[in-house]
């Protein structure tokens, strides 16, 4: 008997994938084991492999198109089986009575959506009705002469031709910039000087714009940031930090042979240990409990093409600026050449997002779930600031940590920046 693949479930969030690229083509010999296909999930574009052993007789979703989980995929088997049988036998499992109910569901909602526009459709003077009417249009008036260059209702033209209004001089209202009844009543004439040419209004651009398809990646951070921002309380601290001592002590340690941390690195590090003293900011909330992780893993949101991935520094605190340097840069390289793992992204404690690098000075962001706070960080500036009584030049970088209410509250989230702030102003803590 043919056996039926189905769309895998590649993420713990995966609805659909999409397929990237087919390693096999109808009538090709599958293995065991050996690539069949690429699929691009939420999250990343996924080798897929063949469980069975035959010949690839059916393709179900060809490249580029997307399919939901458990939808056909392929179908391999012996050459000269029944494909539509196999194929049959196995969505048998999806009951008559649910396609039913979702019939039956869809046919309500156009139903309620037609009573609805039913009801809430205004009532028109028989005039206007007559304007918004369709009606077969002259060749003239789809394409107006030289001499108009206006579009028209016949009640407005009518109505211009009595009261002796240039209908080019009148700006219309009703759809496509058609002029209709209301317009020449409402038409005030504008008195030209004496001499002057008449005003003849001529297009100055033309409108235009492309559409793409929405990518698997960036449905999930929508809905995934859509339900955060809508069902978290969010509520933001910003704390300016003295970033003097960062920048000297960075640019000592890069000195080292063989040794380069950025200042994301400091940040990384610095929050770490600053979650170590303030274990509230590393939980999250679990509807009916609040869990306190004792474990510290950092994400740090990368840009792609398609969006935004966070992958993660597993016990952040227990590693050095280089390792994480190191970590961090793997995982952005990974994550451009759509290489990142579940593994990669699972499992957050805490996010940072750093939007320093293009001079942004702050910023907030939307809690990225499960955490109940993630870490906005700005560029450093060089501003005037005041020391021991005197203006004088400083590097002043602004930390935005956005919080869910329902877990940490603004003394706690307080606390935890103050702490922040101490390590990135006196890294040497860092070390102790």
């Amino acid at each position: 008997m043919a056996e039926v693949v189905l769309m895998p479930k590649l993420s713990d969030t995966m609805t659909e994938g999409v397929v990237a690229e087919w390693h096999k083509k109808v009538g090709d010999k599958v293995e065991s084991g050996e690539l069949l296909a690429e699929i691009e999930t939420d999250k990343a574009t996924m080798e897929f492999e063949s469980f069975f052993d035959g010949t690839l007789l059916h393709i179900g979703v060809e490249k580029g198109n997307a399919a939901p989980v458990n939808d056909v995929l392929a179908v391999i088997g012996e050459e000269g089986e029944d494909v539509e049988a196999a194929i049959k036998e196995a969505t048998q499992n999806n009951s008559q009575s649910e396609d039913d109910k979702g019939e039956e569901a869809a046919t309500s909602e156009v139903k309620e959506t037609a009573e609805s526009k039913a009801e809430e459709a205004p009532k028109e003077d028989k005039e206007e009705v007559e304007e918004k009417a369709p009606k077969k249009q002259s060749s003239s008036e789809k394409q107006p002469s030289d001499n108009s260059r206006v579009f028209a209702s016949p009640l407005a033209k009518k109505l211009a031709e009595d009261k002796g209004i240039d209908l080019g001089l009148v700006k219309g209202t009703g759809d496509n910039g058609r002029i209709v009844k209301r317009d020449i009543e409402n038409y005030v004439p504008y008195e030209r000087p004496e001499g002057s040419p008449a005003i003849h209004r001529a297009p100055v651009g033309e409108e235009s714009f492309t559409e793409e398809n929405v990518s698997q990646m960036r449905k999930t951070i929508a809905k995934r940031l859509a339900e955060s921002k809508f069902t978290a309380p969010h509520f933001y601290l910003t704390m300016s930090i003295d970033m003097d001592n960062a920048i000297a002590a960075r640019k000592a340690i890069n000195e080292q042979e063989g040794v380069k941390v950025s200042f994301n690195d400091l940040v990384v590090k610095a929050t770490s240990m600053a979650l170590r003293k303030h274990p509230a900011v590393n939980s999250s909330w679990r509807e009916d409990k609040i869990r306190r992780n004792e474990h510290i893993h950092i994400g740090v949101a990368v840009a792609v093409d398609e969006g935004l991935l966070v992958p993660v520094i597993r016990f952040a605190d227990n590693k050095g600026l280089v390792e994480i340097n190191a970590e961090v840069k793997d995982y952005a390289q990974k994550a451009k050449d759509k290489k990142l793992q579940p593994s990669d992204w699972e499992g957050n404690t805490f996010t940072i997002s750093n939007l320093g690098m293009y001079g942004i000075e702050d910023f907030t962001a939307i809690i990225n779930p499960p955490d109940s706070c993630i870490l906005a960080v700005g560029g450093i500036q060089n501003v005037p600031v005041v020391k021991n009584g005197e203006v004088v030049p400083g590097n002043v970088m602004k930390v935005t940590l956005s919080c869910d209410h329902r877990v940490v509250d603004g003394a706690t989230g307080s606390e935890f920046l103050n702490t922040l702030k101490a390590y990135l102003e006196n890294p040497v803590k860092m070390l102790m």
